[in-house]
């Protein structure tokens, strides 16, 4: 976003709870201002408020990205009544997913809410949702609630455009996988993003194509993997699923190429980065309805969606292999038109600064 909005002529100053001295600091595209190093997994630090009411009068507008650490309350406190104005992306911290899934975690929630990020959410110019689906989810989380709700667009980088050569570069790092028709599971190896459903899914269906494999994709930060693999072969299907663990760069984008399918079933995503992605390189998605980009999507004809369930996830991938090829290749048209037409991050940039030119009144 910080690119584009450059390249649309303003400037872009990032503001972060990080360590000055880590080397992403300096090798980061924009310019950084670290006030860390932060405390714990809060992020407390006491420069942050100073920095800030030294320097706010210097800016138009202020944009806090995410709740629940100490960058949104601390922007609240330095910079309310200083006349300029600041707008929060929620980016689905406030999915009621999470107060039913994580009760305990909700309470601790609650007891921090009413007297900070209720407030942020309160005072800010405008809260910037990126589906209907994330703006209507998040009056759920907590009663205590006030907020000047606007959707804005949100968006990728636009994929590298040589797929051939990139597709060549990964089945060349991955021969196994040449000659399969690949589905592609790309993210967290995490309970949220529903992989056991997905593994039992595919389990269901996989015998109706001999050359159908499922790549499993993404770190495993909870250490779920080995009980996910151990499902697999279970099923009987563990020859048929490849665990690659973090791709990244040309390799990660091969593997879009790669595949003739990309798939989600999670229980809750804000977004679906990794959605968009897949979109943007002409890659039809087979996601749950808890990706808050579902009804773009299924309204673009862009891929196949139905609930997080297990049972769902697998008339979804029924759905997919009962389509011909033409059928496959028409819904990928479809699919990178839809990412042009919402999902880029010039997109996204544009939708920024239409919100803050309309309600920024600094000056007026």
């Amino acid at each position: 976003m910080g690119r584009e909005l450059e390249a649309l002529g303003h400037g872009v100053d990032v503001v972060s709870l990080d360590d000055p001295k880590e080397a992403y600091i300096k090798e980061f595209p924009l310019r950084v201002f670290a006030t860390g190093p932060a405390l714990g997994g809060y992020g407390f630090t006491k420069k942050l408020v100073p920095w800030l009411k030294a320097h706010v009068s210097e800016y138009d507008a202020v944009v806090v990205n995410g709740l629940w650490r100490y960058h949104a309350f601390g922007t609240w406190r330095a910079i309310r009544g200083s006349g300029v104005p600041y707008y929060v992306y929620p980016h689905g911290m406030l999915d009621p997913w999470f107060k039913s899934t994580y009760p305990l975690k909700h309470l601790k929630k609650w007891l921090y809410w009413p007297w900070a990020d209720y407030r942020v959410l309160r005072d800010a110019c405008a809260v910037l949702f990126t589906s209907e689906e994330e703006r209507l989810g998040s009056r759920q989380s907590f009663w205590l609630y006030r907020a000047r709700e606007c959707e804005v667009a949100f968006g990728t980088s636009a994929p590298p455009s040589d797929g051939p050569r990139l597709r060549e570069l990964f089945l060349t790092a991955n021969p196994d996988l040449r000659g399969r028709r690949m589905l592609l599971f790309l993210g967290r190896i995490h309970v949220k993003k529903g992989c056991d459903l997905l593994i039992r899914a595919f389990a269901g269906v996989c015998q109706r194509e001999p050359t159908l494999h499922l790549v499993m994709a993404g770190p495993d930060p909870t250490g779920w993997m080995p009980v996910l693999k151990g499902l697999a072969t279970q099923l009987g299907v563990a020859q048929r699923i490849s665990w690659l663990g973090l791709l990244q760069d040309d390799i990660k984008w091969g593997a879009f190429y790669a595949a003739e399918a990309f798939t989600l079933p999670s229980h809750q995503e804000n977004f679906g980065i990794a959605a968009a992605e897949a979109l943007g390189c002409g890659i039809p998605v087979l996601i749950s309805n808890k990706v808050n980009i579902w009804r773009e999507i299924d309204k673009a004809r862009a891929g196949l969606v139905d609930a997080d369930t297990e049972v769902a996830t697998r008339d979804v991938l029924r759905r997919w292999l009962d389509l011909s090829a033409d059928q496959r290749a028409h819904m990928g048209e479809r699919a990178r038109e839809l990412y042009g037409d919402r999902f880029t991050a010039r997109a996204m940039a544009q939708g920024l600064v239409s919100v803050i030119e309309s309600t920024n009144k600094k000056g007026q």
